[in-house]
């Protein structure tokens, strides 16, 4: 199995931090965003990781190199300009393989233990999705879990029983490379595929109720950093 990190994003929200940082070389508990991850999924035993760049492309690069130094082999997808979320997979897909693939958000903090990634199966041309409970500045959430179906809105839930809560998309994932399919290279957003996926009852996810933080801001950034001072 196979895994790919999404490095590429500018972190605007991240400024003035991210002026001459790309985001996931940011530290919080003395650690780069982007190692924690690089090591969480090769201790789930994911020796195979792509990491896509775009903003300060060369630093992402230069701090991979080939994965070595973490056991593991990494490959850089270099994007000449950030291509959003789905676009940049569509062109990473050649180095992903034919089999699902695990997907993590460079900018988020997670304990889900990605081991549970491993095992996990997908509707053809699907995924799976990780969801968390809403955060103060996703108060409306994305999605609503109904059983392991993803749903859009709570008014997807039968009348005879109280709508389900919305969750938020916690950035991890096991995809199947079909559901990329048919989708022409360029710059494109991951929500509409999900909802195409959603209409075709192709998308599935499981509620974790663990620690998880969007590490979008200096303020969550320092937060993070707090929770995380004297871990090892």
């Amino acid at each position: 199995m196979k895994a790919m990190i999404l490095a590429a994003g500018e972190g605007r929200r991240m400024r003035p931090l991210t002026q001459h940082t790309p985001k996931p070389l940011l530290k919080a508990g003395g650690i780069t965003l982007l190692e924690r991850h690089i090591v969480a999924l090769r201790d789930a035993g994911i020796a195979d990781i792509v990491v896509n760049a775009a903003y300060l492309a060369e630093q992402i690069v230069a701090f991979c190199g080939n994965g070595s130094r973490w056991d593991v082999r990494i490959t850089v997808s270099v994007e000449a300009q950030a291509l959003e979320t789905a676009g940049g997979i569509i062109n990473a897909l050649p180095l992903l393989g034919a089999s699902p693939f695990i997907l993590v958000n460079g900018d988020v903090f997670c304990d889900f233990p990605l081991t549970c990634f491993t095992t996990q199966t997908v509707p053809e041309q699907g995924a799976h999705i990780l969801l968390v409970n809403n955060p103060v500045h996703n108060k409306t959430g994305d999605f609503v879990l109904d059983g392991q179906a993803v749903k859009s809105s709570p008014k997807d839930a039968p009348a005879s029983r109280a709508p389900r809560p919305t969750l938020t998309y916690a950035g991890l994932g096991v995809y199947d490379p079909g559901f990329f399919y048919g989708y022409p290279a360029g710059k494109r957003a991951l929500k509409p595929l999900m909802d195409t996926a959603i209409d075709q009852g192709r998308l599935e996810g499981s509620h974790w109720q663990g620690q998880w933080l969007d590490v979008g801001t200096p303020e969550r950034l320092a937060l993070l950093d707090t929770t995380l001072s004297g871990a090892p």
